[in-house]
């Protein structure tokens, strides 16, 4: 579709590259160091901090479950969530007063206990 004074042209693969004016030479040319302090310069482009989980849960960019609303969610004690979910309990109370987040695999595990936390417990009861 056009619109008033817009024309639309299509590139396909193999077809030559138009003109933009881009120096390419200069592009080419700026090192990574120049890369990076322009991305420092500009407070909409930071670079994600390099670091723990938990310096990275702190700042907000990985989603930690917040286990002890989870777990009273659940009506469960800590013996009885820890138990119910295999966790040990004092892992529990660490990520719960916040003095340890849960590393990737426990964040995934909680959260499959968030969404569905009965068939979780079914599949970790013992067999009669």
């Amino acid at each position: 579709m056009k619109s008033n004074n817009t024309i639309s042209t299509v590139h396909e693969p193999g077809d030559p590259l138009r003109e933009t004016g881009t120096d390419w030479g200069a592009v080419d040319a700026i090192t990574d160091e120049q890369i990076h302090a322009a991305a420092l310069a500009d407070p909409d482009a930071q670079p994600i901090p390099r670091g723990s989980d938990e310096e990275l849960a702190k700042l907000g960019l990985i989603h930690v479950v917040n286990v002890k609303k989870l777990r009273e969610r659940l009506g469960l004690t800590q013996e009885a969530f820890a138990a119910t979910y295999r966790i040990p309990v004092g892992t529990l109370r660490d990520w719960e007063q916040r003095r340890k987040n849960p590393d990737a695999p426990a964040r995934a595990y909680l959260t499959v206990i968030a969404r569905n936390p009965e068939a979780v417990a079914e599949l970790l009861r013992p067999a009669a």
